[in-house]
């Protein structure tokens, strides 16, 4: 081949590059021109609004742009107007709005999704000022007074208040008030009296459903040591499938239904709320749970409904629900089979664990052999750690396949609370209490026999040296048929 020849096979190949440069650099200068179309399909009033927050906050505007808000020319003000009477209304460059944007705001085109949310557990999530875990934070962890914020603790603001939602109040100024905004916690309750945040879920201003379905956006709350769901999803098959074909997952797709519009793995999303051929989406995360597992007696998910005198749908068909949604992977063999297995295994926390503990306690509290004070005495924290952290671990773990969260930072850790440290406990108060005299010795001697009856039953014998012959012969074979197996590597 001639210099020559190379020299012309040279510039073609250059051109060629040049105009595909210039074609994908055209490509891309449309899609910002039509970004800039997208805002003069708003009204007026919003294109100001959009003019100079481009200066001011240029980021939130080109988040807004790329949303199918802007697209379908929806606006600042067709969220954020108020009415002069709204008690969060403020005037700001000529026109009256408002900063938080409520549920009810966005069920003006999202009924359904709103009606949805509003029956769901996540609704009342704030909720919370009565509950063990807010004693915690504003009282034994935080303070009321002198470290206050407006008579809020700090650990809960920046803590509780963050995922379940604060109570948000309004300054003298029409804005929310320092202490309870900003906020995006799940059950905040709102100025205008709805409850939760659209953008705890659907982060603003792209609103995207790709957010929404990402595991890591449950993760914000659902974590940590009383309620791993996040880690527990990871560690199971179902996570580590996501992880490594999180490329297939089509997750800006609509509509998004798992074994159609994509196969590779199921996230938070995909089995508590969105679509299958057989099921619409729904914003109520309870309608496919069918086991509450947060209190420290798990009972089914309709079960304080139903004592209530409250017709609400029923465990069994939140369960159905569930089940088609596993259906579209697995058989329904292996869906009854992985029931039976869970069932068994909150079956046993509640018997062995949960229902015992919780009951001495009961009755401890009842006898005065504990004082009315919160966290003031071990046993309670001893207590509270069983059920609230090790008890959840293990159940939840159980509940989302994920074996080391039901076993090692589940049950093993539920068992060694249990036995090393609250019955030594339990005899420890109600034998001081026996010395002590009065109302509360007569308690002590009544938690103590009930005591002996919990650990005198089939399950609890072993700690006693009540173990069965034949149960001792059988662990006896176990453990030699394992030493003999291991010696031989």
């Amino acid at each position: 081949m001639s210099l020559n020849t190379k020299r012309i096979i040279i510039a073609v190949i250059g051109l060629f590059f040049l105009s595909a440069l210039l074609i994908v650099g055209g490509i891309e200068s449309n899609k910002r021109i039509l970004g800039k179309k997208a805002v003069i399909k708003v009204s007026a009033t919003s294109e100001s609004c959009v003019d100079c927050h481009t200066v001011t906050s240029p980021s939130l505007v080109e988040q807004w742009r790329d949303s199918k808000h802007a697209i379908r020319g929806v606006g600042c003000m067709d969220c954020h107007q108020a009415e002069k009477t709204d008690v969060d209304a403020w005037e700001h460059e000529g026109k009256t709005i408002a900063v938080i944007v409520s549920p009810k705001d966005c069920s003006k085109c999202h009924a359904r999704e709103n009606e949805e949310f509003q029956a769901s557990h996540h609704a009342d999530a704030g909720k919370i000022i009565g509950s063990l875990d807010n004693v915690l934070a504003e009282v034994v962890e935080g303070n009321t007074g002198r470290l206050g914020l407006d008579g809020s603790s700090p650990a809960a603001i920046s803590g509780c208040w963050q995922c379940h939602g604060s109570v948000v109040k309004i300054g003298k100024d029409g804005r929310p008030t320092p202490a309870t905004w900003p906020n995006t916690g799940i059950g905040r309750i709102n100025p205008d009296g709805s409850k939760g945040s659209c953008t705890a879920c659907h982060s603003r201003h792209t609103f995207s459903p790709v957010v929404a379905r990402q595991p890591d956006s449950c993760g914000k709350c659902h974590m940590g040591p009383d309620h791993p769901q996040k880690e527990i999803y990871e560690e199971s098959k179902h996570g580590i499938a996501f992880k490594a074909f999180k490329e297939y997952m089509k997750l800006d797709a609509q509509p998004w239904r798992v074994g159609i519009e994509y196969t590779a793995a199921p996230t938070c999303a995909t089995c508590h709320m969105s679509a299958t051929e057989e099921q619409m989406v729904t914003h109520d995360v309870g309608r496919r749970i069918s086991w509450n597992l947060r209190p420290p007696i798990s009972e089914k998910i309709d079960a304080k409904a139903i004592k209530a005198g409250k017709k609400v749908e029923s465990w069994e068909q939140r369960r159905k629900n569930m089940k088609n949604v596993c259906g579209k992977c697995h058989s329904e063999k292996y869906v009854d089979g992985f029931y039976i297995q869970f069932d068994s295994a909150i079956n046993l926390y509640n018997e062995k664990y949960g229902i015992p503990s919780t009951k001495i306690i009961k009755m401890m509290k009842a006898g005065e052999i504990l004082t009315a004070i919160a966290f003031d005495e071990a046993l309670e924290w001893t207590y509270f750690y069983l059920w609230h952290h090790e008890g959840r671990r293990a159940r939840h773990g159980a509940s989302m396949m994920a074996p080391d969260y039901t076993q090692w930072h589940g049950f093993f850790e539920v068992a060694e609370r249990f036995y090393i440290h609250f019955v030594p406990e339990v005899r420890e108060a109600c034998e001081k209490a026996i010395q002590k005299g009065g109302k509360s010795a007569t308690a002590a001697k009544e938690v103590l026999k009930e005591l002996d009856i919990i650990l005198n039953k089939e399950e609890h014998k072993w700690f006693l040296g009540k173990m069965s012959d034949d149960e001792k012969a059988s662990r006896k074979a176990a453990a030699d048929e394992f030493k003999k197996r291991y010696a031989q590597h």
